[in-house]
């Protein structure tokens, strides 16, 4: 195991134990020092102004610029942990021009109805069920669809949920997001609430012995891709002409409480956002409120010719 490899290590090491790091954070880390290692292995002293550019310029190759700013910034904190341990005498990083376009990506937030008709769907499905088994599936993915739509909570988010997180008597779930930051969310529809209650009764048995809130067929955590690959089947039932994700229903319900005028800082905190400059993206999507301020608002309809 040559230098910086043990440096790599090291690093990981800290950034589990000192820093508590999500496993999630911790695996993406890995896989993006684990590029520079292969990247450098020909190189003698790889932490130089000249090798990091030439890594760079091939990252940009490669991927696209949201990935590339990730990855630079993991081998940079990478480069402060080792200045700050006196590792290096000096960090390339001070003397490096980083600066490039990101483009923006609007969120595809999805349309009332759209979100309406994948409910109907899975209700059906769960009228329909003839089996205790069936049953007892469809009541799972009902109460997935209606607490991701309720919270806008990040499907890596509901996933983790423990049985101690989610009070359904007094209708709120706590969640630890990214950062390790911890917000509560309320529910407060009555029918969530009631689907998430005759949930929790019919696996409350098997959620105490996982430990989690959710969980799969085989009494396990519920995995990110099931819920995923439980909403495309429900979009293929109902002849839905679009692809959704479990992230979509996080911009819907962004989108549509802006369109309720909710302000825009209670939207940030709902969603777990650290920066505002992260949830002011919602306000480029919501059209359908642009649409009804310029009706309502612009002065050129106080004039008549």
């Amino acid at each position: 195991m040559n230098n910086l490899s043990t440096q790599m290590e090291t690093y990981l090491n800290y950034c589990r134990y000192q820093k508590k790091l999500s496993d999630k954070t911790l695996n993406a880390y890995k896989i993006d020092l684990g590029q520079l290692l292969a990247f450098s292995e020909k190189e003698e002293n790889p932490l130089t102004k000249t090798f990091l550019t030439g890594y760079i310029r091939d990252l940009h190759t490669k991927y696209k610029p949201k990935s590339v700013k990730r990855k630079i910034s993991c081998v940079r904190a990478f480069l402060k942990y080792l200045e700050f341990e006196q590792e290096i005498e000096i960090n390339p990083f001070d003397k490096m021009q980083l600066g490039f376009r990101e483009p923006t990506l609007l969120p595809k937030a999805l349309p009332l109805n759209i979100i309406r008709k994948l409910l109907k769907t899975a209700y059906k499905s769960l009228e329909k069920s003839h089996t205790e088994f069936g049953y007892a599936t469809e009541l799972k993915n009902v109460a997935v669809l209606e607490l991701l739509f309720a919270t806008g909570l990040r499907v890596s988010e509901l996933c983790s949920i423990t049985p101690g997180d989610i009070d359904l008597r007094n209708g709120f779930v706590k969640v630890e997001g990214k950062g390790s930051r911890e917000r509560i969310l309320f529910i407060s529809n009555p029918e969530t609430l009631s689907v998430l209650k005759k949930y929790k009764n019919l696996f409350a048995d098997e959620i105490s012995r996982a430990g989690f809130f959710f969980i799969n067929r085989r009494g396990k955590r519920l995995t990110e891709p099931s819920v995923r690959s439980m909403i495309n089947i429900y979009v293929k039932v109902a002849n839905i002409p679009t692809h959704i994700t479990p992230h979509m229903l996080r911009h819907s319900f962004a989108t549509l409480m802006l369109e309720e005028d909710v302000d825009i800082r209670y939207i940030q905190s709902m969603l777990g956002h650290s920066s505002i400059s992260t949830t002011q993206i919602y306000t480029h999507v919501s059209l359908n409120k642009q649409k009804s301020i310029m009706k309502k608002k612009h002065p050129r309809n106080k004039i008549s010719m």
